[in-house]
């Protein structure tokens, strides 16, 4: 079980690099004046998305693999409940960076740079929470 939490711990650093830059990413895409500059941000968001995506799926599975430890628990412990609320938002807002990519490799995305910055901050405040109810386990 420990191997299962170090893995699991490595994976969401490495997921979390990944939100934390992709939107930064986005931020110098929406900033830039040349098609040069946006053609290799945009090449750069989209190998980023590639590379992050596998380390969400190995969160996930390593997650549920924990969780499957203790079930009796961990689904009635309350910090868990919102733990995992936490986790589907960050799904939803990896998924969300998808849709922001895909408008961005087809030319169509709409945003500024400064809507860019504000969404680039979602994942930090994530993090705050998730970690809070990890170690402290308040509920």
């Amino acid at each position: 079980m420990l191997w299962m939490k170090a893995l699991h711990l490595i994976f969401v650093v490495c997921w979390f690099a990944g939100l934390f830059y992709l939107p930064r990413i986005f931020v110098n895409y929406a900033a830039a004046q040349s098609p040069e500059s946006r053609e290799i941000l945009a090449g750069m968001a989209h190998r980023l998305y590639r590379f992050v995506t596998p380390f969400m799926v190995l969160v996930i599975l390593l997650g549920v693999g924990l969780l499957a430890t203790n079930p009796g628990y961990y689904l009635q412990a309350g910090w868990m409940w919102l733990k995992l609320a936490c986790m589907v938002a960050l799904v939803l807002y990896h998924f969300q960076c998808g849709r922001y990519l895909k408008a961005i490799m087809n030319h169509s995305d709409e945003h500024s740079h400064v809507f860019y910055r504000w969404f680039n901050e979602i994942p930090v405040i994530f993090l705050f929470i998730m970690i809070i109810l990890a170690v402290l386990k308040p509920f």
